[in-house]
């Protein structure tokens, strides 16, 4: 996710970091976003585990199915199950179509995770992964449905917010990706990381 070793680890550290005090926060004044709030502890573990990537020089050790489990099957069923539990009772209706989305996609990505050898190399200032996914633009639909989409839909403002975010951290990072110029994904995970922290904190009501 970041564009080395040190990067990763250096990054992954802060959010972790930032991860431990949304949960605390969580755990004082919003039990329920206790899931989400440990999004950034997630997200953090992804790039310390690239860093183990990037010092193996790539490969398919065990680092790197952690790293494709994270990022394809286990995101896209924890963002919006996070966000059902956060979110008011009379708001999950409207989440149920990204749940499900999240549900699907979460299980044909594990599925074809668990029949495919997955390997990283480095590429330029990037680390590229081989997945063997199939073409299917309705699993990319699918992913972004449910993190974005559950987002978007939470009708609280500072998850739309977050929502807005990486929808835009996405198309920018994946370019710079694709085109092996630098990762920026750690930047996009940090900034993320720190929206949460913002919006669990406590109302004046909760507060006094």
């Amino acid at each position: 996710m970041c564009w080395s070793a040190t990067a990763d680890l250096v990054a992954g550290g802060a959010v972790t970091a930032v991860g431990v005090g949304c949960v605390a926060r969580a755990v004082r004044s919003r039990p329920r976003a206790v899931p989400l709030a440990a999004l950034p502890l997630l997200l953090g573990a992804h790039q310390i585990i690239e860093a183990v990537i990037w010092n193996d020089g790539g490969g398919s050790g065990p680092a790197v199915v952690a790293w494709v489990v994270i990022a394809l099957p286990l995101l896209p069923l924890w963002v919006p199950a996070g966000v059902w539990c956060a979110v008011t009772p009379h708001a999950r209706r409207r989440l149920l179509v990204p749940l499900a989305a999240g549900v699907v996609t979460a299980g044909v990505l594990g599925y074809v995770l668990a029949r495919s050898t997955v390997t990283a190399e480095v590429r330029g200032h990037t680390m590229g992964y081989a997945i063997g996914l199939p073409e299917a633009g309705w699993l990319l639909a699918g992913y972004l449905l449910a993190t974005v989409g559950s987002l978007l839909l939470s009708g609280e403002r500072g998850l739309v917010l977050l929502g807005v975010l990486v929808a835009l951290a996405a198309a920018v990072c994946t370019a710079l990706w694709r085109w092996e110029f630098i990762s920026t994904w750690c930047a996009a995970a940090a900034l993320c990381s720190v929206v949460i922290y913002g919006w669990l904190r406590p109302s004046p009501a909760v507060s006094r």
